[in-house]
């Protein structure tokens, strides 16, 4: 916990001359225990049981249908491919020492909260399992469950292994991203030193990398998870399941992945603001320092935070967020199948892993398409970061349009409708159309380089009320264009879905709802490329921190601020597509819901009339939900900043020769102090999401019981359900896109405009950064997991409603 003697002594000479040494934030290495339990096996016997592993999977793959297979062997390659990019990026360099001892100490912080937090929410997770399981052990049964045999235990335990595996892989999604983002980003710092282009490019491997990881487990934890039940309840054969019903019985994959996703994002996202706001509040606005100088004492646990919010955080949300719409997709195309009397519907029930299959394939070639130049050692100037991200982007999107055309004619064409194909595939155009437009609105929302970030900066320059008014009216105005695509889109592919030509037994046509389906898979189409971005972004934060705090040139802070910049654009983006996923695939668990909710009760369900007074008050209580969910998210925030805030300013009193570098900061104490708070604050909203709904459908089945309305709770939350996705969407939009022009507002004034860095403008934009910061990473994030988790636990628990 020693800090160089030169720097005590306050010598400020060049960074070479003033080697730091920055303190462990731990005692011991952690790593995950599965991870320890592998490293403990020798060599030999590990590859013989992989081998049996790989060879078993196959061949209950083979047992299921060959479509398993490709996408057994497309996971399996993008895995491959993922462990040549992890060598590749820690092949790099670290740069000097004092850079490594930063990129320790952020590692050091980043694993010990990981292990923490997780330890907790695994906690969580086993009692809500147990939970789980008393219900399914008490409820009803389904005709289609009682005519195949399938009773209430094994019902219980489906349920339950699904919930407790999709919770385990969305905790590895989340230290695969977490991993290694604080093993690149010194590499980046380094290589910033040599070639802007360089530095680029390992920023965007080592997110590819986190990408790859995140989907493919995604894609082959179902396709496992389908394939083991597949063989185990001999599906099709007399008297057992029919392959049309084994999709609801992947639905607890999707709450496990939902619930471990909204704790981590909460905890994650209150972590790195708060840490974030207290640097901030402190270190720019009262102190006058730059962004991440080593004499703020909150500077280190501002630099975990990024590591915990952007990336675990985000790759357990991702995961979640593929999961459920494979999931509902596959429910979906299932129904239709079964109610069209389709010979063969598993082309329906397994498009959407064919879909993210391909998805993994061209978005490894739209990674691997960014390239460094041949000669690091020539210093070329930096052509638009953004611009470069973009081409990439640009050729994932046009393979994703020639194999999802590949795709639908291959999975999704039947004799009795020879052209339902093309309409399919007109349905994916749709989404990925849809996709691509909305990372264009966040881009012209959040990027320095358009009118309504450079209009808000300009609000800076006459104070900061006037900075907060412009933010807040940019925010709000931000919605309307998302919500306009998001209709047309929906509109558009229910409609192809629907004249594809595909009937039921009465000649009614079924294929809407699919069609939204298709819609929602073209636009996840290019998600591990999307995913890819987004982690760009916190890698390049974090080398722009270790390149402050080391003291590098100017010039190297140059590049990374460039990189910085775009990164929280590219997050901002990301996450207005996870928001736009997030309402169609609500959209299409809503009316999975309907259907489990018809085949328990035995009666038709289609529609949910909001004039019955009990059920317009459940659709206020789901609206007072995500109001009520932001609210105590962004007080979360704000509690712990002020603790920080304390902390760093008792530092600077007490201890007055920091500012003179007389005096090292205890960079640990706000470390621990913005941990143990995120842990204690995510409780309280992470609780209220997952009781509302169950307490709201149980109050209302019993009212309903006494007044002779059997259905009364399935309906109240349906409505709850249908009004918190729509004011959740709209929420969701204004905290992303309000935060994200407020960061890149005070980052396009410090590039030298209105006055740059220290003057009045910039101290405004500061105070604008501040309160858009639990906005757009942890508020706004946390909702879009909401609504998907509403989505999967009202599914769940339709029999506690009925």
């Amino acid at each position: 916990m020693m800090m160089g003697d030169d720097v005590e002594n306050g010598n400020l000479g060049p960074y070479q001359d003033r080697p730091r040494t920055f303190p462990n934030m731990r005692s011991k290495p952690y790593t995950p225990l599965i991870f320890r339990i592998l490293r403990g096996i020798n060599v030999r016997v590990l590859v013989i049981l992989l081998l049996l592993g790989f060879i078993y999977v196959f061949y209950i793959g083979a047992s299921t249908s060959p479509i398993i297979v490709f996408v057994f062997s497309v996971c399996i390659v993008s895995f491959l491919l993922s462990i040549y990019l992890t060598k590749w990026v820690l092949s790099k360099d670290e740069g000097p020492p004092e850079m490594v001892q930063i990129s320790d100490a952020i590692r050091d912080g980043a694993e010990g909260f990981f292990r923490t937090q997780y330890g907790t929410i695994s906690k969580m997770a086993l009692l809500l399992a147990l939970v789980i399981l008393s219900i399914y052990l008490f409820r009803n049964t389904t005709p289609q469950q009682e005519s195949s045999g399938l009773g209430r235990a094994t019902t219980a335990c489906i349920t339950v292994a699904g919930f407790l595996l999709g919770a385990l892989c969305s905790g590895v999604a989340g230290y695969v991203g977490m991993w290694v983002s604080v093993r690149a980003n010194v590499r980046v710092s380094s290589a910033a030193r040599r070639s802007a282009r360089e530095a680029l490019q390992i920023a965007v491997r080592a997110g590819g990398f986190s990408a790859l990881v995140v989907v493919g487990m995604a894609v082959i934890g179902i396709a496992i998870l389908y394939a083991a039940f597949f063989v185990w309840l001999e599906v099709d054969s007399p008297g057992s399941v029919k392959v049309t019903d084994l999709p609801l019985l992947l639905v607890g994959y999707g709450f496990g992945a939902s619930f471990v996703a909204l704790f981590a994002q909460l905890g994650g996202g209150i972590y790195t603001k708060a840490a974030d706001v207290g640097a901030d509040l402190v270190g720019k606005v009262e102190q006058g320092i730059p962004e991440d100088d080593p004499r703020n004492p909150a500077v280190i646990a501002d630099l975990v935070g990024d590591n915990v919010g952007d990336c675990a955080a985000r790759g357990a949300d991702l995961f979640e967020s593929i999961a459920a719409e494979i999931i509902s997709a596959m429910i979906l195309g299932g129904t239709m199948a079964q109610r069209c009397k389709i010979e063969d519907p598993s082309g329906f029930i397994l498009f959407p892993l064919v879909v993210h299959s391909f998805d993994l394939v061209v978005s490894s070639i739209g990674i691997l398409s960014i390239r460094g130049t041949r000669d690091s050692s020539v210093k070329v100037p930096l052509e638009d970061p953004m611009t470069i991200l973009q081409k990439g982007y640009s050729v994932t999107i046009v393979l994703a349009v020639l194999t999802f055309a590949g795709s639908t004619r291959w999975m999704l064409y039947t004799e009795q409708a020879p052209s339902a194909w093309l309409n399919f595939f007109l349905c994916g155009l749709v989404g990925i159309i849809t996709a691509y437009v909305f990372v264009w609105i966040t881009k012209y929302y959040t990027d320095y380089k358009y009118e309504p970030v450079r209009t808000l900066a300009l609000s800076s320059s006459t104070g900061h009320g006037t900075n907060i008014i412009a933010g807040v009216s940019l925010g709000l105005e931000s919605t309307a264009l998302p919500v306009l695509v998001i209709s047309i889109s929906i509109i558009s592919a229910f409609w192809l879905g629907r004249t594809s030509g595909l009937v039921d037994e009465t000649g009614s046509p079924t294929g809407g709802l699919f069609g939204t389906a298709v819609a929602t898979m073209g636009m996840l189409s290019t998600a591990a490329y999307i995913l890819t971005m987004d982690m760009f972004g916190p890698i390049a934060d974090n080398a722009g921190g270790i390149v402050e705090m080391s003291q590098q040139p100017e010039s190297v802070r140059e590049i990374t601020d460039v990189l910085d910049a775009v990164g929280n654009t590219t997050k901002a983006t990301t996450k207005g597509f996870a928001i736009g996923s997030a309402a169609l695939a609500s959209f299409l668990l809503f009316s999975a819901y309907m259907d489990e909710v018809s085949s328990f009760a035995r009666e038709s369900f289609k529609q949910v009339d909001i004039a019955i007074p009990e059920v317009f008050i459940g659709g206020l209580l789901g609206s007072m939900l995500i109001f009520l969910f932001s609210a105590w998210a962004c007080a979360a925030v704000g509690r712990t900043a002020q603790e920080v805030v304390k902390e760093v300013r008792r530092q600077f009193i007490e201890r007055p020769g920091i500012m003179d570098y007389k005096e090292k900061p205890d960079y640990g104490r706000c470390v621990a102090i913005v941990a143990s708070a995120s842990l204690r604050e995510m409780i309280k909203p992470g609780a209220l999401a997952i009781v509302s709904p169950i307490l709201v459908g149980f109050l209302f089945r019993v009212l309903g019981h006494y007044t002779g309305h059997p259905l009364l709770g399935a309906k109240v939350v349906a409505a709850l359900l249908m009004f918190a996705t729509v004011s959740g969407i709209l929420m969701a939009l204004f905290l992303n896109t309000a935060g994200g022009a407020w960061d890149n507002a005070k980052k396009y004034i410090e590039t030298g405009a209105l006055g740059g860095k220290g003057s009045d403008s910039h101290k405004a934009a500061v105070t604008g950064d501040t309160v858009g910061d639990p906005f757009k990473d942890t508020a706004g994030p946390s909702l879009h997991v909401l609504i998907k988790m509403l989505a999967t636990i009202t599914l769940v628990m339709a029999p506690v409603f009925l």
